[in-house]
């Protein structure tokens, strides 16, 4: 439940205000493609479809994945900073990827460090102001994104704990990104419209197991 409040809140046009970065490929995480299935992100990672959890089914269905690299890497386990990450699809694509990094393999680099050593790799980055902030499953208070990178398609986001000591990257496919905000809304939505009916149709149930097991029981019972 909180992995789908933090979807459903990630404000997904917040930075859209990133300027293009000319060269820089943004669509791709590990090998990992924005728009790849579920099933070919399951077999790159290593993982089976069984460990796929469902968050919601309607009107489109989100899903995640969560990878741990060290799970498949071996010794390279010992180096690599990446502690988890957790793949989301909208109807079997993928659409937001959320790197959270061992705070053991990060400690003493500050946010401008890891802001450095992203940039070697996709361009120079944009400073969001202070108070731009993304949902945390861990902190109440939120993560502050402190670095952007993105063109018109794709969006990644250096985001730190409300301590500084923790870092994630939070990435995604725009286009997928919007529909799945839209459709998680309209999920929430539909449930709580349709909660009373359902209460009550589950007491109504309840009650009847509960009345056929009374029949049973009385008769059956001595004292």
């Amino acid at each position: 439940m909180k992995r789908a409040r933090l979807i459903r809140k990630l404000p997904f046009l917040l930075l859209l205000f990133s300027p293009l970065l000319c060269g820089a490929d943004l669509s791709t995480y590990r090998g990992f493609q924005f728009g790849m299935s579920l099933d070919a992100a399951a077999k790159h990672s290593g993982m089976d479809m069984s460990e796929v959890t469902t968050i919601h089914e309607r009107p489109a269905r989100i899903q995640e994945l969560t990878w741990n690299p060290g799970r498949f890497s071996g010794t390279s386990g010992d180096t690599d900073p990446v502690e988890q990450v957790v793949f989301s699809f909208y109807n079997g694509q993928l659409f937001r990827i959320v790197v959270n990094y061992d705070d053991q393999k990060t400690q003493g680099l500050s946010a401008d460090d890891l802001t450095e050593a992203f940039s070697t790799r996709y361009g120079a980055a944009t400073h969001p102001p202070p108070e731009t902030r993304f949902p945390s499953t861990v902190f109440s208070a939120g993560v502050t994104v402190v670095a952007c990178w993105a063109d018109a398609e794709y969006s990644f986001n250096l985001a730190q704990s409300p301590y500084g000591s923790s870092f994630e990257l939070i990435a995604f496919s725009k286009h997928l990104n919007a529909l799945a905000h839209v459709a998680i809304a309209t999920g929430i939505q539909m449930d709580a419209q349709e909660a009373p009916e359902r209460q009550k149709a589950e007491e109504q149930n309840a009650q009847s197991k509960s009345d056929k097991a009374r029949l049973v029981n009385k008769g059956h019972f001595r004292p």
